[in-house]
């Protein structure tokens, strides 16, 4: 069996899914999991850019630094390489399945159907607002990050 690998997206890979990436790599290192983690999004918009700067402040306060990360686009090879793709919100979600080829061995989820009683629901994107919606995105996907990591683990 091949190591696990799992991608986070959102839509410009600047706020929530570096959010996701950066919480999930903290408990894959708590609990020693053993698995490649990054993160993309749907657009292309912000493609080599580092994530925003309320990102960036939020995953340093607890503890991680995001500010190496760079955006990406999903591509579809990345149905191939990545284990689990994992969406930060519906719309996500149905632009995956829509990319996703017919050979893609990648399995698709929302990030909070990995967290019981939140199934069906999207991580807020917090762009938009100020630095508070950064602060929920992390709770959100930590949470989940923690849920997704022990679901890997006791796959392994």
């Amino acid at each position: 069996m091949s190591k696990p690998a799992v991608l986070f997206v959102c839509l410009g890979n600047i706020c929530r899914s570096p959010l996701a990436e950066a919480a999930f790599r903290i408990e894959a290192e708590r609990i020693g999991l053993d698995v490649a983690i990054e993160s993309a999004g749907t657009g292309d918009w912000h493609a080599g850019e580092p994530p925003d700067r309320r990102a960036q402040a939020t995953a340093l306060r607890h503890g991680a630094d995001i500010g190496a990360y760079r955006a990406r686009q999903v591509r579809e090879k990345d149905f191939q390489r990545f284990t689990h793709i994992v969406a930060l919100d519906p719309r996500n979600l149905a632009a995956l399945q829509a990319l996703a080829p017919a050979e893609g061995r990648a399995e698709l989820s929302l990030l909070l159907d990995h967290v019981e009683g939140r199934q069906g629901l999207g991580v807020a994107d917090p762009y938009y607002g100020d630095e508070a919606g950064f602060e929920t995105v992390w709770i959100e996907v930590t949470r989940a990050a923690r849920a997704l990591a022990a679901r890997i683990a006791a796959s392994l």
